[in-house]
């Protein structure tokens, strides 16, 4: 099944219970200026599903789509099996068809979260690239990634607010695998035009993207 959900069959999508951990975010403050002063955006949300951001994104008459990445990449119909002296692999292609085939949709927002850090390594080059192909020119990209891979760290669900907040909620005991420099960062995003990092207090890296 895919997981791409649009904002109309998404109305009723819950999250688990559980505490929220309020945290500033520069990134999101940046975002949400832009978002409150464009009409009618196409926002793509990746990361676990949150009905709060879903109504959130839809009071400021935007339209929003979610992909769980992390959730669906940790199945094992995804795994090719090792044969002979191949070792195992995942089917990269296949994930992609299953996931991030938005049907021609091009998207002006896009949210990342912290996705990037618990994918399999395979799929990191063929995420960016897809997600620079639908996001239309200009168009920006909220994205988090962890400046340090501590073994229990939590895989969050993030909540959008009105303010510069963030509210992190623990979703799942994916774990963490891999953290970045700013030139890995910068690496990975050599397809985009331009990028700005945030300074934050604690180990995530913000990044305001444009396409």
């Amino acid at each position: 099944m895919r997981n791409l959900f649009s904002s109309d069959d998404t109305k009723n999508a819950k999250g688990p219970a559980g505490d929220r951990t309020p945290r500033h975010s520069s990134g999101w403050k940046e975002l949400l200026k832009h978002l409150q002063t464009h009409e009618s955006l196409r926002v793509l949300d990746i990361g676990p599903t949150s009905s709060t951001n879903i109504n959130y994104i839809t009071s400021l008459g935007h339209s929003i789509y979610m992909a769980n990445l992390v959730e669906e990449a940790a199945k094992p119909e995804w795994v090719i099996p090792a044969e002979g002296d191949t070792p195992a692999g995942f089917d990269v292609d296949g994930f992609l068809t299953s996931n991030l085939n938005f049907s021609g949709r091009m998207f002006d927002v896009v949210i990342l979260w912290d996705t990037a850090d618990y994918l399999p390594e395979p799929l990191l080059a063929p995420l960016f690239s897809r997600i620079h192909q639908v996001l239309q020119p200009g168009g920006l990209m909220l994205a988090f990634f962890h400046a340090t891979a501590e073994p229990d760290t939590p895989f969050n669900r993030y909540h959008l607010t009105e303010t510069d907040v963030v509210e992190m909620q623990r979703a799942g005991s994916y774990p963490l695998l891999r953290s970045y420099t700013n030139r890995k960062v910068e690496n990975m995003l050599s397809e985009f035009s331009n990028y700005r990092f945030f300074l934050a207090k604690d180990s995530l890296r913000e990044v305001i993207i444009t396409r």
